[in-house]
This record gives C-alpha cells, structure tokens and sequence, in this order.
C-alpha cells in the first residue's frame, strides 16, 4: 500500500472510533522523517487505546504492522510509527500544547471530516498530489 493511501486509510479508521480534528499532513519534499502525519483528537484515554488498537487490528488484515509504537492509554500522546505515515492520537490539551501541525506549516493539509454518507476530504492548500 502506498504512504498516500495508507494515510487515508488510517484516517478513516479513526473517523470509526470517533476521533476528532482529523488532519492528513503531507511532508514529501519538506522533510526526511516521514511522507506523511496524520494527527487527530480524543478527549478520554480510553478512546485514544481504542483508535490505537483498531488502527493496528484492521491493518494487520492487509500485513501491515506499525515498526514503533509509543505511548501509553494514560499518555496523553500515542504514536505509530509505520515509516513512511506517522500517526499521532493526542488528547486535546496536548494537541494545542504541542501545536504538531505547525512545525511544517508550509505542508499541504487535508481535513478528514465525516458527511451523512461518507468521509470527505477538503484540501486546505491546492498543490496537487504527485
């Protein structure tokens, strides 16, 4: 599965466990850490634990498995680290204290949101996806 496509999966994955303020952060060409965050928020620890562990659950159908995994359900900050796609669960407070998606402002953002049928996705910047 391409890092492109597996952002947008696991983005959808956490839209079914009810995460919030979901974003998919393109950093191909800003950075060498990875291709892509994809950052959302909970307000409890048990959501957090259960967004981690459907994302692991479901994706281990398609043999993918996380290389790092950090955090704990108490954290406030849980972290899966697939290479190429790092995914980041944090609890609001920590969100805003941390302020992730600011470090590479210049990188195109797409906000998952969640519509009566399907989840859409809106582009906050117009650069095409090559």
């Amino acid at each position: 599965m391409k890092a492109q496509q597996l952002a947008a999966t696991v983005a959808h994955l956490i839209l079914e466990k009810k995460g919030e303020n979901i974003i998919i952060q393109d950093l191909r060409g800003l950075t060498s850490i990875t291709d892509f965050f994809v950052i959302c928020s909970v307000e409890v620890d048990v959501q957090a634990k259960a967004i981690m562990e459907h994302i692991k659950e479901q994706l281990v159908y398609q043999s993918i498995k996380p290389w790092h995994t950090e955090g704990t359900a108490a954290s406030n900050w849980l972290l899966l680290d697939f290479v190429d796609v790092v995914v980041h669960i944090f609890k609001r407070e920590a969100r805003e204290f941390y302020s992730l998606e600011r470090l590479w402002g210049d990188a195109p953002i797409t906000e998952i949101k969640e519509s009566d049928d399907a989840a859409t996705t809106y582009k906050d910047d117009a650069k095409d996806d090559a």
